[in-house]
């Protein structure tokens, strides 16, 4: 498997770079970031799922996580959103369906389903890769999260394996994907049409079918355009509560979507995640 190293640049004394590998999973190139603190480690691991139209550099360049990461001794891994150029058609033809959107699901249905493949990318290719050419701590040291698209990606990952994520924290994220136009959309597409097959990609559904993992930690700004359309948190919030799934779910006022808001807050999101990894 070839791993190229497309940029690396000094940053608050440890290294953020760049690169690219051929993914089985993916079937083609796949590209992330890696941030690695100073020190030589071992350290414990956070990958960031990232949103709709989103590449690996977006959380890199923008939320500011370099600094945090750095004091706290930890690895932070932004992979790519979907597969780049597979070739499907109609991946291009919309920004929240295809190329910048595989919605982190092991795609089903023809032509989707060669390529498509990014929780079987995130959850079982990545990590080894990581620690094969990282100083990590290994399995038992993992942390996820992400933003919107990205936070269901998180939080159902979380949740449905516990044993290889060991916290989980979300901004924004779509947490009832089969109740709302972005995941009916997805689910749609790469799935098929059955709907007892979504329930596994949906977090809020997990949570009612008794999956259970460490406390979550939600940031939800109470300005963001998309909250009660397509994220909910109020659904998964109520699952939560009604089904004993340890919650913190902080509604922010006057806080968009954006990644100025995901910069406010990912300072508490890094130590959360630390407080767990040790």
């Amino acid at each position: 498997m070839t791993w190229e190293t497309l940029e690396q640049h000094a940053s608050f004394g440890g290294v953020q770079g760049s690169y690219q590998h051929e993914s089985a999973a993916c079937g083609g190139p796949m590209r992330l970031s890696v941030f690695v603190p100073p020190g030589d480690g071992p350290f414990g691991v956070v990958t960031f799922l990232s949103g709709l139209t989103c590449t690996a550099d977006n959380f890199t360049t923008k939320a500011g996580a370099q600094r945090v990461a750095a004091e706290l001794g930890l690895i932070v891994v932004a992979p790519d959103t979907s597969p780049r150029g597979a070739g499907v058609p109609g991946e291009d033809d919309d920004w929240d369906f295809g190329t910048g959107a595989g919605f982190y699901v092991d795609a089903t249905e023809p032509g989707w389903s060669d390529r498509y493949r990014m929780r079987s990318y995130v959850a079982d290719e990545l990590p080894p890769l990581i620690d094969a050419r990282f100083p990590t701590k290994g399995p038992g040291h993992r942390a996820v999260m992400g933003h919107s698209m990205g936070g269901h990606g998180a939080l159902v990952l979380g949740l449905s394996d516990p044993g290889a994520w060991r916290s989980v924290s979300a901004f924004a994220p779509i947490c009832a994907p089969t109740q709302v136009p972005w995941g009916v959309k997805a689910f749609s597409g790469y799935l098929g049409e059955d709907r007892a097959r979504w329930v596994e990609h949906d977090a809020t559904e997990l949570v009612r079918a008794g999956k259970r993992t460490t406390s979550i930690l939600v940031d939800q700004g109470t300005a963001d355009p998309f909250l009660e359309k397509q994220l909910r948190p109020d659904l998964l919030e109520a699952a939560c509560r009604e089904h004993g799934q340890p919650l913190e779910l902080r509604m922010q006022p006057g806080y968009d979507h954006s990644y100025f808001f995901i910069a406010s807050f990912v300072a508490d999101h890094l130590r959360h995640h630390a407080s767990h990894l040790g």
